[in-house]
């Protein structure tokens, strides 16, 4: 199963994305992380310093890179943020 770390690692070979562009499309989507962090979740898991990359951190990438490739929606309204702090509904359909 691919973890976080997997995705962003696949997702910065495709897009031949630099340490700089992710901390750039991170900050598209309010998200402030510094470049020894980002390196921390690049290592290999058996390095000394490898961190695992969390939920937010996947989902603010995703959302920084849409505005990055396609820019900002001039009119887009915010969705509104449910009691877990998740934007929109949930999926109650898998075992938990």
């Amino acid at each position: 199963m691919l973890t976080n770390n997997d995705i962003l690692k696949k997702l910065r070979v495709a897009l031949s994305l630099h340490t700089e562009d992710i901390i750039k499309i991170l900050a598209l989507a309010d998200f402030e992380i510094s470049k020894g962090a980002l390196g921390d979740i690049f290592r290999n898991e058996d390095q000394p310093g490898y961190m695992e990359a969390g939920d937010q951190l996947l989902r603010n990438f995703l959302n920084g890179l849409i505005i990055y490739k396609r820019g900002k929606q001039p009119n887009a309204k915010p969705q509104p943020k449910d009691d877990a702090g998740d934007v929109g509904p949930q999926r109650r359909d898998r075992p938990e």
